[in-house]
């Protein structure tokens, strides 16, 4: 029998995976792993402010993540600096800004190690119940929000066009992608939401024909990267919010292999 702990950690993992799946999906299509990074290096200046203001640690880091995203499209708008300048401007300077207000702040007691990397055998009934509510609200909410933020990642112009207002599409997309940091900062930490965003979707491009196969696709294997990477870490005793990222990276690889008719194809080919 699994420990509690064990079974709990496992419950949030596939909970994070399965609503991160078409998050990832829409960061790949629109090339926006480095906006991901941003949101998730700005969580930790929301750990400093809840600390701070004895502040809900969960709102505080979607306030904050949802604070970046809104700046950013205001100042992607006054065209000062390219988007990529931009992000990187606030990636590096909100997580700075974090790490000085943590040092400054000495009458707390801080495992930064954990908020960096987060730690998912921790992870509490209490906080499955956020991870699985926030994720069924995602996951409605992308539905909804399904044909407007594809249609934009395709053609903005003819989007907006057909009056399906990309731009309101594109900041609810943000806003969601705050969402899920907030929830996810507990289980794999601020330097790993973006890789279980970006790696399970980028191993399910290659086998999905649709865009709603490569979602579905996405999720299935984010999970079985959380409960391979929590039963590896179990086996090998390794940290295991690096170890399910690991785990998402050898299911990419193992993706990157030949199908069994492109290698033939392939010999065939050299033999001709």
């Amino acid at each position: 029998m699994l420990d509690d702990f064990f079974v709990r950690a496992i419950l949030a993992g596939v909970g994070l995976a399965l609503t991160t799946g078409p998050l990832g999906c829409f960061i790949i299509w629109r090339r926006m792993a480095y906006f991901g990074d941003t949101i998730a290096h700005s969580a930790l200046l929301g750990v400093a402010l809840s600390l701070l203001l004895q502040f809900n640690l969960m709102l505080a880091v979607f306030l904050v993540a949802a604070t970046v995203s809104i700046l950013l499209l205001v100042l992607q708008k006054r065209q000062a600096l390219s988007a990529d300048a931009l992000l990187g401007i606030l990636s590096h300077a909100t997580l700075a800004i974090g790490l000085v207000m943590v040092a400054f702040m000495s009458w707390v007691r801080i495992d930064l190690i954990a908020f960096l990397f987060g730690d998912i055998l921790a992870v509490s009934k209490t906080d499955i119940a956020f991870i699985w509510g926030g994720g069924v609200f995602v996951l409605a909410a992308i539905a909804w929000l399904w044909r407007p933020l594809l249609a934009s990642t395709v053609n903005p112009e003819l989007a907006e066009a057909e009056g399906l207002r990309p731009e309101r599409a594109r900041l609810l997309f943000m806003l969601l992608m705050a969402v899920v940091i907030a929830i996810a900062m507990k289980i794999v930490g601020i330097m790993l939401i973006t890789s279980l965003l970006i790696i399970p979707a980028a191993a399910a491009r290659r086998f999905a024909s649709t865009p709603e196969a490569m979602a579905v696709l996405a999720s299935v294997i984010g999970a079985v990267a959380v409960v391979g990477g929590l039963f590896g870490s179990l086996t090998y005793d390794t940290p295991s919010g690096p170890s399910i990222v690991v785990a998402a990276l050898i299911l990419f690889v193992l993706s990157l292999l030949p199908k069994r008719g492109q290698g033939q194809a392939a010999t065939e080919g050299q033999g001709s």
